[in-house]
């Protein structure tokens, strides 16, 4: 079929990854779009700036990017071919205080075999095998079934699972490793440490649903594809959707914020990058007062305060493995890090705190001048926190990396109320854009078959606040887009968004 040629426009509201992935699949069918952003700089949560001393580049929100391979709709993109993903044969790391690094190789078997490595201390001396055998088994039916298990994991939760064996294997796993039975399978301290440690970036109390789903999804992909690193930072990814959208016709405002819904030029749809309760507020009464009851009540949850650190050189990981390692979580035991966890959740700052660390710079060398590095650190915190949380993470690296306070060059912290002046959908610092509970996860930001779409005729929500949930993925704005498509322009069949063939047609969908 043919699509639509200059003859219908769209306007988006927001130049995060979703916002822009919506923005390219409709100026794909032949929509006229235009972006409009309110920050100087565009892109959302996927920009990259020196944020300390200059040549040091800091991605200022995501850095390391699990999706951008298991992404339906980056793979339809073609993102590998635009972007240089850095795909190391360390997905992520976890240093514990008396025992060897947990490791999560891209290899399911070597980290296995790392597992088994540093297994079970004898008292005696020595090692007797550690969980190589309950991790391999864990996930070696996932990472088998790694791209179905993306289509679940990146789709709406009352749709109709396309692969049900693969969402059963999910959900028993989900189960177990969601409820008091999660130390059943393993006898060793390391293993359970390295899935609480990727079950964290839930920012969730543990055991749970939504946790451990969290850490099921991520570290399948960590053993399939990989945690990629865009060179040049996450910037990288938004200038690839905005070329894109410039090639077929998009432009994108920046330094335009929007008040009002009023305040836009007339247009065919319009799509919304914004947090449910930004959306009343553009809606200025116009809503019906059901539904904006339902985006009022929307939750948002814990928070992030985040520092970004400048060093004269690598950071001096007590275990070497580190150092070869981009992604590492922090905070010891699976029991300190659900302790941790707790605390946030019940309004406290953690004594010992979760951080999750990014090294870019060991793999990719544009993002630090000769020889120096930059280092991107998270913990969590209370919602709406007002705290600077630089010594709290400084301790933490200090603590598996004696020495690391003698290679800070300059650092920049944003304390969670700071992180929302950085980006309004980051409510109180909640950079998930809504809290991950499981009933959120499923009702997001309403139970409803198509959550994108809106009351108001043509008017729909793209964020982050709507299935499949946070994370750079572009998902949720390309289900919105295909929703505005549908209804607004009658138009079923997706574009091709790949790099050739341009004007092909097809009936795929976006996963």
């Amino acid at each position: 079929m043919a699509f639509l040629r200059d003859t219908h426009t769209a306007t988006v509201v927001g130049s995060g990854p979703n916002g822009l992935a919506a923005a390219v699949l409709l100026a794909r069918a032949g929509v006229r779009v235009t972006v409009f952003e309110q920050a100087r700089t565009v892109g959302g949560g996927a920009r990259t700036d020196e944020l300390t001393l200059p040549g040091f580049r800091h991605d200022l929100g995501s850095a390391v990017h699990p999706l951008a391979v298991a992404s339906g709709f980056f793979r339809r993109f073609e993102l590998h071919k635009r972007v240089d993903l850095i795909t190391p044969d360390i997905s992520y790391a976890h240093p514990l205080d008396d025992r060897p690094a947990g490791i999560a190789y891209r290899s399911l078997e070597d980290t296995a075999d790392r597992l088994d490595e540093t297994g079970v201390p004898l008292p005696g001396g020595g090692f007797a095998a550690g969980d190589g055998n309950a991790w391999h088994a864990l996930f070696e039916p996932l990472v088998e079934r790694a791209q179905q298990v993306a289509q679940f994991t990146g789709s709406s939760l009352l749709r109709i699972p396309a692969h049900p064996l693969t969402t059963a294997m999910f959900g028993v796993r989900a189960l177990e490793q969601g409820s008091p039975a999660w130390n059943l399978r393993f006898r060793d301290a390391v293993a359970p440490a390295l899935f609480a440690g990727v079950a964290a970036h839930s920012v969730r109390p543990m055991p749970s649903l939504a946790t451990a789903g969290t850490a099921l999804a991520l570290a399948t992909a960590a053993h399939a594809g990989g945690w990629p690193i865009p060179r040049g930072g996450s910037q990288s990814i938004v200038d690839a959707l905005i070329a894109d959208l410039r090639a077929h016709g998009g432009e994108v405002v920046a330094d335009h914020p929007v008040h009002s819904l009023d305040e836009l030029p007339p247009t065919d749809a319009v799509l919304l990058d914004v947090t449910p309760r930004a959306l009343v507020e553009l809606a200025g009464g116009a809503l019906p007062s059901w539904f904006a009851r339902r985006m009022l009540a929307y939750r948002h949850g814990d928070a992030v305060a985040k520092v970004d650190f400048a060093l004269s050189g690598p950071v001096p990981w007590r275990d070497p493995e580190l150092r070869s390692a981009p992604t590492l979580h922090l905070g010891g035991t699976r029991e300190e890090i659900a302790a941790a966890e707790r605390d946030v959740a019940a309004g406290r700052h953690a004594s010992n705190p979760y951080v999750l660390v990014s090294q870019p710079s060991i793999v990719d060398d544009s993002r630090a001048p000769d020889g120096q590095h930059v280092l991107w650190t998270y913990t969590h915190v209370p919602h709406g926190s007002t705290i600077d949380q630089t010594e709290a993470i400084t301790r933490q690296v200090e603590r598996f990396a004696p020495g690391f306070r003698d290679v800070i060059r300059a650092s920049a912290s944003f304390s969670a109320v700071e992180m929302e002046r950085q980006n309004p959908n980051y409510v109180g610092g909640d950079i998930a854009t809504g809290a991950a509970t499981l009933w959120q996860l499923a009702a997001r930001p309403r139970l409803a078959v198509d959550p994108w779409r809106t009351p108001l005729p043509g008017v729909y929500l793209c964020s982050s606040a709507t299935p499949p949930g946070p994370g750079v993925h572009g998902l949720a704005g390309a289900y919105a887009a295909r929703s505005a498509l549908k209804h607004e322009f009658g138009v079923t069949a997706l574009p091709y968004l790949g790099l050739a063939g341009a004007d092909s047609d097809t009936t795929r969908g976006t996963h």
